[in-house]
């Protein structure tokens, strides 16, 4: 593994449990606020229903943190697997483009229409785009 396929894989995990996190609030598992969750993680009720209950944070139908887990997910067996090349790497590429650009979107949208800071939303969006740097460096 190189040192680029590491970076992307321990992104991916802290992508993933933030992701996570989302996806267990939009279902309704847990509460935003719970106590055994880091305090610089936790989202206040009115502040998360604000983010994570708009239009916005749903595409096809499914909250925005299903799609990346998914990703996150399959960029982690990837880098795990060594498969960071070739076809593969175009693949992820072209998924990670589509993260970026939704991400900008998004981070539009936080700021200038929910008018809302959310750390945790800004850090995957940056995780993101860091990604996507590192990805096309191993193009």
């Amino acid at each position: 593994m190189t040192l680029i396929d590491i970076a992307v894989v321990l992104l991916s995990v802290i992508g993933l449990l933030i992701s996570s996190y989302f996806t267990a609030i939009s279902y309704r598992w847990i509460r935003p606020d719970e106590k055994w969750i880091p305090a610089f993680c936790r989202l206040g009720e009115r502040t998360c229903a604000s983010i994570i209950f708009t239009p916005r944070a749903r595409v096809f139908g499914l909250p925005n943190s299903v799609l990346g887990q998914v990703f996150y997910a399959a960029l982690l067996i990837g880098g795990l697997a060594g498969r960071l090349e070739g076809d593969a790497l175009t693949l992820y590429l072209l998924a990670s483009l589509v993260t970026v650009a939704l991400g900008a979107y998004l981070t539009y949208s936080l700021l200038f229409l929910t008018r809302v800071p959310c750390t945790l939303c800004f850090t995957s969006h940056l995780i993101n785009l860091v990604i996507f740097i590192m990805l096309l460096t191993l193009r």
